[in-house]
């Protein structure tokens, strides 16, 4: 059996692009909104649509990391059950 940190790992790397996510949103957002409802933040929209979409990739790259995390985790568990039914059959358990 796994143990507990292996099989939560995928899990923190959906919460990371999740989050990513919500804030590539957000910063999408302020793209459009006029400076003057942003006083005191960064008025460019190009600033914010680059930032936008560093955290859109990071999102993505999180969700792919997520992915093949809990891929080569299943496969792990897979191969482990099979590596225990092979030494069952052949001591003859059932």
């Amino acid at each position: 059996m796994l143990p507990l940190s292996k099989k939560i790992m995928s899990r923190n790397f959906y919460i990371l692009a999740g989050t990513l996510g919500l804030f590539a949103l957000i910063s999408a957002g302020m793209a459009l909104v006029p400076s003057s409802f942003q006083p005191g933040l960064p008025a460019n929209a190009s600033l914010w649509r680059t930032v936008a979409l560093l955290l859109l990739v990071g999102g993505l790259a999180a969700a792919l990391i997520g992915v093949l995390s809990h891929l080569f985790e299943q496969m792990d568990r897979r191969s482990e059950q099979a590596r225990l039914a092979a030494r069952r059959k052949r001591r003859g358990q059932p």
